[in-house]
């Protein structure tokens, strides 16, 4: 019979790009988050990358490429103007910190 190997489980910190140390992995977030809402937009839409590229302003390989990861060279601001071009509202509310350290999220 096999030896039974132990797993370690450790819990994340709530930012998977802070857990594997990327260097700026709050924005890093926030990026991953807004290019998620953008993929949901495209696919609750129907849209081809085609069409949503020709709404957002960019071309077809530039969504392909954003949908798939890589998305470092888009500013927090420029994915927001993607969704507003989906026909999204993009709000931004400062509030007061609630406990802890300050953060920058998508709600």
């Amino acid at each position: 019979m096999a030896k039974s190997k132990s797993i370690v489980i450790e819990a994340g910190s709530g930012n998977i790009f802070a857990d594997i140390g990327v260097v700026d992995a709050a924005e890093h977030l926030v990026k991953a988050t807004l290019v998620s809402r953008i993929d949901d937009s495209i696919r609750s839409r129907r849209l081809t990358q085609a069409a949503a590229a020709e709404l957002m302003g960019i071309d077809q390989p530039k969504v392909s490429a954003m949908l798939a990861g890589q998305f470092r060279g888009y500013s927090v601001e420029r994915l927001m103007r993607f969704l507003v071009a989906l026909g999204h509202d993009v709000e931004i509310v400062v509030g007061k910190r609630k406990r802890g350290v300050a953060e920058l999220r998508v709600a």
